[in-house]
């Protein structure tokens, strides 16, 4: 799912492209794409774009009087910019366009499950009722950030991830934040250390802001095509069995429903093995526990 980097170069892309433009027609094709009825998503054609704006993971259109078009990629939404016109939406991976004079901003969305969504929103009411309310992390101090991170009792992996606790952050930067912090993601928020805590607020900052600046230089000023949960450069996520890049050691996980967790045991749980759901319950009393009994396991 795009998170707050990519969603960020998105955002930037399109301000390139359609801040001040007129949208002469919105057509969609998936069925289950437009989620709201009033406003009408008619009420939109041959308005002026008058900025665009983050709303946790969400891309947030602003039009003349205060209309918003809110769109949410989830898992695999992906937007294209296309200087000549879509002359048809096949409705199974092309969901919709929006189409300017200068060209079309398009939604696909690969597999079978459509989640991506679309929401008409009047006024910043209607915008604040899609905004699950999580800190924004760049303007948050030391003492904000861990007011926030104490007021529930979850292992740090799940606090990340929480759109009503943090904004924009999702499974694959908080592997890549609690990896730079040294971090466990099972840690329980209300049993961390001053110091702990404070080290998670630098390295929240530092991996958002530092990829950030990478999918910029990615891009190049052209839109952000390839945009992917993998990237060359992850420290962790997506790199299971792969050398840490601080230690060496074999990165591991944990999987769980459709969602794996990345960590390296040496630099975040001090050679522990999390358990994995569905290999631990194989094993029983057989699962290793460290990371000297699970290569004995391999011999």
């Amino acid at each position: 799912m795009p998170e707050l980097p990519d969603i960020t170069v998105y955002i930037e892309a399109l301000e390139r492209r359609i801040l001040g433009r007129k949208l002469e027609m919105i057509r969609v094709a998936g069925p289950f794409l437009l989620r709201t009825v009033e406003p009408p998503l008619t009420s939109a054609s041959g308005r002026q774009v008058t900025g665009l704006r983050r709303v946790g993971k969400r891309i947030a259109i602003g039009l003349d009087e205060e209309l918003w078009l809110v769109l949410h990629l989830m898992i695999a939404g992906r937007l294209h910019w296309k200087k000549k016109r879509p002359p048809k939406l096949d409705g199974r991976r092309v969901l919709a366009s929006f189409d300017f004079e200068e060209g079309s901003l398009t939604l696909t969305e690969a597999g079978s499950q459509k989640r991506a969504s679309l929401h008409v929103a009047a006024g910043e009411a209607g915008l604040r009722e899609l905004d699950p309310g999580g800190l924004e992390v760049f303007g948050a101090s030391p003492e904000e950030f861990e007011r926030v991170l104490l007021s529930r009792n979850h292992t740090l992996k799940r606090a990340l991830t929480d759109p009503r606790m943090f904004s924009g952050i999702g499974n694959a930067y908080s592997d890549e934040i609690l990896h730079r912090a040294k971090l466990s993601p099972i840690l329980q928020t209300q049993k961390m250390a001053s110091g702990q805590v404070m080290a998670l607020h630098k390295a929240v900052q530092e991996t958002l802001r530092e990829w950030v600046d990478r999918l910029r230089q990615e891009s190049g000023g052209e839109f952000p095509e390839g945009v992917t949960a993998f990237r060359e450069g992850m420290a962790v996520h997506g790199r299971y069995g792969k050398p840490c890049p601080r230690c060496g050691a074999a990165v591991q996980r944990i999987r769980y429903a459709s969602n794996e967790t990345n960590y390296c045991a040496v630099c975040q749980t001090a050679g522990k093995l999390l358990a994995d759901r569905a290999l631990s319950r194989l094993l029983g009393a057989d699962w290793p526990r460290t990371l000297e009994e699970l290569e004995a396991l391999h011999r």
